[in-house]
């Protein structure tokens, strides 16, 4: 019987360290979500304020541009939807980007938009 006694507590033991873990991966992983969420937001505003000045935008007119990239970001999943907010408004303002720099850019200013993020 006292093997038996042993054996549920360290199934217990087992079952609380096993749980501890998976608490912890849940939490890193909703952190990570969290980080990359503010770096896209960062991302996106500076974008904004890129595409702004080359369009010609006064500094407020910038900073209101840039909240409306941001906002356009939640139209659909994925970087679509910036993608084609700045390229119609180029595109309205004729503004000379391909679609490969306006892509090379958003690439440019995500990993500038993590680096800001990490280090705040």
């Amino acid at each position: 019987m006292p093997l038996a006694g042993q054996r549920q507590r360290d199934e217990l033991r087992n079952m609380s360290i096993f749980d501890e873990r998976k608490k912890g991966r849940d939490a890193q992983y909703a952190h990570d979500q969290e980080m990359e969420f503010k770096a896209q937001a960062r991302r996106n505003k500076l974008l904004g304020l890129w595409a702004a000045k080359l369009m010609g935008k006064s500094e407020a007119e910038a900073e209101a541009y840039a909240k409306e990239v941001i906002v356009s970001d939640f139209e659909e999943a994925g970087d679509h939807d910036v993608f084609r907010k700045i390229r119609r408004d180029f595109d309205a303002a004729n503004v000379e980007q391909s679609d490969h720099q306006i892509e090379r850019k958003m690439e440019e200013l995500l990993a500038e938009a993590r680096a800001q993020v990490a280090a705040s």
